[in-house]
């Protein structure tokens, strides 16, 4: 009976930690796909849900990010704030992406996002450095 309600507590506590894992995963830039057009889902599921802190894992350590023609190059700290501060003001509803192309080692997406009442363009300029693809140019503009 001990043993059953050991192996019981064990296989309850492992889910959570699963999950945990599974999201901590699921957040960091993987090794450049196949098709390069599926760095996009991840980075797309953040912007729509508002995710300043997982999007961030896909930026370069320093990168240009314009929001609302506040241009600026910044690092991944600096760049995640200005973020998160966009999301702060203006709540992600829906992002789709409209249109992806590129090279093997350069792709980018034009957007669209829904926020706050208002619709944006958006537009991510990824470049890939030893198989990582990482967000190195972000524009967010009013549509």
């Amino acid at each position: 009976m001990k043993l059953r309600i050991l192996a019981l507590s064990i296989i309850l506590l492992a889910g959570p930690v699963a999950m945990a894992q599974n999201y901590i995963k699921s957040s960091v830039p993987a090794a450049a796909p196949e098709n390069g057009d599926d760095v996009f889902i991840p980075i797309s599921k953040y912007i729509a849900s508002g995710n300043a802190e997982a999007l961030s894992a896909w930026f370069a350590d320093n990168l240009e990010i314009a929001v609302l023609a506040r241009v600026s190059d910044a690092s991944r700290a600096q760049a995640r704030q200005i973020v998160k501060t966009f999301f702060d003001t203006y709540k992600p509803r829906s992002f789709v992406i409209n249109h992806t192309a590129g090279r093997a080692n350069m792709k980018y997406a034009l957007g669209t996002l829904k926020a706050g009442g208002e619709t944006f363009n958006v537009t991510i300029f990824l470049s890939c450095k030893d198989g990582t693809y990482r967000i190195k140019q972000l524009k967010v503009e009013r549509f």
